[in-house]
């Protein structure tokens, strides 16, 4: 896939000291990739945004997504993490917010490269209930996707570009993308 904006390069992931946990860096790298290019979409003018009176405006969206993956992260997985009050950026600007980002998400892959299977496999406290880190690192994932599809929606009806996440999109296709639109491109093999 093709995308305009890397915000992690490559290069930057650690290799997991199980390679069986590699995909985790990979994915996360990947993900938050995804965000920030999202995100840098978005201009400071575009911060109190909402499309519905019971919407979360962008701004509480991003300060949301450093917040709580600073939370699943230290207090369910047990990752070295800055106090709360050290999370967000003195001034919340669409830059500010994804160069913080970056900079939590890099700070952490050192810490998951090391981990080993009993720590991924092991049960821990997730809010009323106990579930294995590695359960709790996906449902991570799954939360930072939903809220950055909530943004693309956002994103839509301000009509400004959809980024590609996971393919093309109807404002970003290339040469040899190949969309599963029709029974006909399902059936290929």
């Amino acid at each position: 896939m093709r995308y305009p904006y890397t915000a992690i390069p490559n290069s930057a992931i650690p290799q997991a000291a199980n390679p069986l946990y590699q995909h985790l860096l990979d994915t996360y790298v990947s993900e938050t990739n995804k965000v920030v290019s999202t995100w840098r979409i978005f201009s400071d003018t575009d911060l109190d945004y909402k499309p519905h009176r019971k919407s979360t405006d962008v701004r509480d969206i991003l300060k949301h997504q450093l917040l709580s993956e600073r939370r699943f992260f230290g207090e369910f997985l047990g990752t070295p993490e800055p106090p709360p009050k050290e999370v967000l950026p003195d001034a919340l600007t669409i830059e500010t917010a994804s160069t913080r980002l970056v900079e939590l998400v890099l700070n952490r892959l050192s810490f998951f490269a090391q981990q080993d299977t009993a720590w991924w496999m092991e049960t821990v406290p997730f809010f009323d209930v106990q579930r294995q880190r590695i359960w709790v690192f996906w449902r991570r994932i799954l939360h930072t996707a939903h809220h950055r599809t909530q943004l693309t929606v956002y994103l839509r009806l301000l009509g400004k570009e959809i980024p590609s996440t996971y393919g093309p999109t109807a404002d970003n296709t290339w040469q040899g993308a190949d969309p599963t639109n029709s029974v006909e491109a399902a059936g290929r093999q």
